[in-house]
């Protein structure tokens, strides 16, 4: 096998679409390679080539065969483009996402997420409110939005400060912020709080990201 452009493009493409497969980071298969983070960068940039025993432990971890990461697949769908987005560490409320500086990480989407203009960030979980569901450390994807179904889990930021991160039940007198741990007590918000604090949903959960 020759390590032309060809091959490290092909080879590209068949990374780029396995990690979108098993909704993983470039940080994630970095640590389950145990190689650096530029190295899988190097790859996807086709940069460098992986020698054979990084092939065959990828194809380990994404439990195919060799040749589905070697050759080329001639199906429309198999290369999906990935995106990239933010994993926030704090969101100041009246800042907007795009300007926010406070950034610890990436993660990569499937570009058809953002069809129709949907916009899409993530936050690290701090502190386990939302155990056993979530974990601190844990990444979430939020679909950007300020309005939830009753019972969703969203980003919301309240008072002006970072946001949290709950389980948001509405009522005809206001708001619940209900943590899942059950050793914390929910935050109850009237109606006149909400637009006075105020209180805004700014994203729904889509995904758990959790490092292995």
């Amino acid at each position: 096998m020759q390590n032309d452009l060809g091959n490290k493009q092909v080879m590209a493409s068949n990374i780029e679409y396995q990690m979108n497969k098993h909704h993983m980071s470039r940080k994630e298969l970095a640590e389950c390679m145990g190689v650096p983070y530029t190295t899988i960068c190097d790859w996807l940039k086709t940069n460098t080539y992986p020698r054979i025993n990084k092939i065959e432990k990828m194809a380990q971890i994404f439990g195919i065969s060799k040749a589905d990461l070697v050759e080329h697949h001639n199906t429309s769908d198999y290369v999906k483009r990935a995106i990239r987005i933010p994993v926030l560490g704090r969101i100041p409320a009246g800042i907007p996402l795009e300007a926010i500086e406070d950034i610890l990480d990436y993660e990569e989407i499937p570009a058809d997420w953002t069809a129709g203009g949907k916009e899409y960030f993530a936050l690290r979980i701090q502190g386990d409110s939302m155990e056993p569901e979530y974990r601190d450390g844990d990444v979430v994807i939020f679909r950007k939005t300020n309005t939830c179904d009753n019972g969703a889990h969203c980003a919301v930021i309240v008072n002006g400060h970072d946001a949290t991160f709950k389980k948001v039940i509405r009522r005809e007198s206001g708001v619940v912020l209900q943590p899942l741990n059950t050793k914390y007590d929910p935050s109850v918000f009237s109606n006149e709080e909400i637009e006075e604090l105020p209180l805004n949903v700014i994203g729904v959960f889509e995904e758990l990201r959790r490092r292995k």
